[in-house]
């Protein structure tokens, strides 16, 4: 583990370290007075940023925490953990960022032996700039490799994007576009992707925008939502196998978080959503704790206007008994 300054280490696994000159994020953080309003953070607490990202919540929660306190952050990509040190290089908490990903959250925690976590956050969403700046494969807006890999270091068995629309049978393809999408043309769509891969590899991000739009009525292209949506969402998702870490990081930090500490979770999409309100309700239920947002805590009209991207956020919080 490379040590930055007295407070604070970075570790990173051995994928690509290359980051432009300029480490200044645009990834706005999304319910930030919510988040900090429901954690209940003291000065001197332990608390872990499952999902670092842009460290925007971070950097708030390590300022709040102070001097006596420690801030754990944990994302799968090299290049996010270099930005947010950068960004977070003024805290003067004692920090970790770690490049894991969040499922094996208990790994980290026990190789830092960190007993116990006051306050954990889960920001399920895509930052900025992993839509915009990663180059895998996560927008359909750039003409990019179609990986949509978390993690910027890919082995020989990392599943990628580029697998699945080239591989995958034509009934497996349809399900997830459905299932993880909820995209009503998935079948159109799984043929079309089954039918363009006969002539030749799919390997872009153009060239699956271009079959998906092919594949949908004139009417659906020019809605109000690109129809690439959807599809890349649920291969998004399959790929990172979104819904099994989170729930496997989930289950594993109630295992780490002190008596009377709190778990926030932004969701972004109504899988994540269902998946938080199931697992809290399933929590209650066996006296581990009380749910502290009787109903998801939603942006202000306000912060929509400023960040778009805020529109569909919902936040539940747990407190552990």
């Amino acid at each position: 583990m490379r040590t930055l300054n007295n407070h604070s280490h970075s570790s990173t696994g051995s994928g690509p370290q290359q980051v432009g000159t300029d480490m200044q994020t645009v990834h706005v953080p999304v319910l930030l007075q919510e988040v900090l309003d429901n954690l209940n953070l003291r000065e001197g607490d332990i608390v872990l940023d499952g999902t670092l990202g842009g460290g925007g919540h971070s950097k708030v929660m390590g300022s709040v925490i102070g001097k006596s306190g420690t801030l754990i952050g944990l994302d799968a990509d090299s290049v996010a953990i270099k930005r947010a040190d950068a960004r977070l290089s003024e805290l003067e908490c004692t920090k970790y960022l770690v490049q894991q990903n969040f499922r094996n959250l208990d790994t980290v925690l026990d190789t830092l032996g960190i007993k116990s976590v006051d306050a954990s956050l889960f920001d399920l969403g895509l930052s900025s700039d992993q839509l915009e700046v990663s180059g895998r494969g996560f927008t359909f807006r750039e003409d990019e490799p179609l990986e949509m890999t978390l993690s910027d270091s890919i082995g020989e068995d990392t599943l990628t994007a580029k697998e699945i629309v080239n591989e995958w049978g034509e009934e497996s393809l349809a399900d997830i576009i459905y299932g993880y999408g909820g995209e009503r043309y998935s079948r159109r769509i799984a043929s079309a992707i089954v039918s363009a891969r006969e002539e030749s590899e799919i390997s872009t991000t153009a060239q699956l925008v271009e079959i998906i739009n092919s594949a949908v009525p004139a009417s659906y292209r020019h809605g109000r939502t690109n129809p690439a949506t959807k599809t890349f969402q649920a291969l998004r998702i399959t790929v990172n196998d979104e819904l099994g870490a989170a729930k496997e990081a989930l289950e594993k930090v109630l295992g780490y978080t002190a008596s009377g500490g709190r778990i926030a979770v932004i969701t972004f999409h109504s899988l994540e959503d269902r998946l938080v309100k199931r697992l809290f309700k399933s929590w209650r239920q066996e006296g581990k704790g009380q749910i502290i947002t009787k109903k998801p805590i939603v942006p202000t009209e306000e912060e929509i206007i400023e960040n778009k991207r805020a529109r569909s956020s919902k936040l539940r919080v747990f407190q552990k008994v």
